[in-house]
């Protein structure tokens, strides 16, 4: 193509479109528009790759965004025991914030007067520069120096904050936790993320909650699980005991005949909804405990019970037997 005064003069004026066929009646050495990596890389020895610094190889031209742009987010991690996961609470906590400027609402300027378009990209915030080769003209595109890509120079900076346009300041944040929440959850306070840039609000900051164990209860979502003891007897027999909630102790039945392992459900006694809605509900596992110590009197009524069964046509431990028969 070097050779050829008519496809150079045509690559001069075009770039590479140029070299599409439709200008010189073939394409360029066989590449198409999407094959430039291995010219990328020899060129880049000369001049950092095709694109340059930011520039676009078949010389299109691309513009920063000046206008008021919104901060990025921010995260956090937060612990929290299990009952105030449960009913709510509230963490105070300090936080570095930067703030939009009140006297120039952060446009870093005394006066809005005092802002003016920077004259060397047009307000752009990017300069193009072409640079002669003996491959031909390339073009690239960088950050303006003059304005650092914000399209504006002021004349005169803020007297409060010195032209940021910004406040960097400690700040007492309360966040509230709401009732109900769960690990993994998340809470958001609106404008304590990142800083805005040319003017622009700050991100969120988002509170990632990670609740803590309790000793006793269990949570899975709205429900709350309890393991609760309970003699043979009073297995057998049925009583009523006071059973601990997240709410406080509430009276539960034990029906006679109640066995290992049965699961009674103690309605609305869990965690209050994060909507609203209904409460979970308590269910509490039976386990039976055996007393390992007894009085002679307590040893005296069991051989009793025992005597009784025994006498029975068919035992329990007969009846499992003979399952097997």
């Amino acid at each position: 193509m070097l050779s050829d005064p008519e496809k150079r003069a045509a690559y001069d004026r075009f770039g590479f479109a140029g070299m599409d066929g439709s200008q010189t009646g073939q394409g360029f050495g066989g590449f198409s528009a999407g094959g430039f990596d291995d010219l990328n890389d020899i060129f880049s020895s000369f001049f950092g790759g095709m694109g340059g610094m930011g520039g676009d190889p078949f010389g299109r031209t691309s513009y920063r965004n000046t206008g008021p742009q919104r901060g990025s987010d921010r995260l956090m991690r937060m612990d929290i025991d299990f009952m105030d996961a449960c009913f709510g609470t509230s963490r105070t906590f300090d936080l570095n914030v930067d703030e939009t400027c009140s006297v120039c609402k952060g446009t870093g300027a005394e006066n809005p007067s005092d802002i003016q378009t920077c004259s060397t990209c047009g307000g752009s915030g990017t300069v193009v520069r072409q640079q002669r080769t003996a491959f031909g003209v390339f073009q690239t595109q960088g950050v303006c120096p003059d304005c650092q890509g914000t399209g504006k120079k002021i004349r005169k900076p803020c007297r409060e904050c010195g032209g940021k346009g910004f406040k960097r300041i400690k700040q007492n944040i309360t966040v509230d936790i709401p009732a109900g929440i769960n690990s993994g959850q998340r809470v958001r306070v609106a404008g304590k993320g990142e800083r805005g840039t040319n003017g622009g609000p700050n991100g969120d900051l988002h509170i990632e909650i990670n609740v803590l164990p309790h000793e006793k209860f269990e949570r899975e979502g709205k429900n709350i699980f309890l393991e609760i003891p309970v003699s043979a007897v009073d297995a057998t027999l049925g009583t009523t005991v006071d059973v601990p909630t997240i709410h406080g102790e509430v009276t539960m039945k034990i029906p006679a005949g109640t066995q290992n392992g049965t699961i009674l459900r103690l309605k609305e006694k869990g965690v209050p909804d994060l909507r609203g809605g209904r409460n979970g509900d308590q269910l509490c596992t039976v386990h039976i405990e055996i007393d390992r110590k007894l009085t002679s009197k307590e040893k005296e009524l069991y051989t009793q019970l025992q005597k009784l069964q025994n006498n029975q046509k068919e035992s329990i431990w007969e009846k499992f037997k003979n399952q097997f028969n």
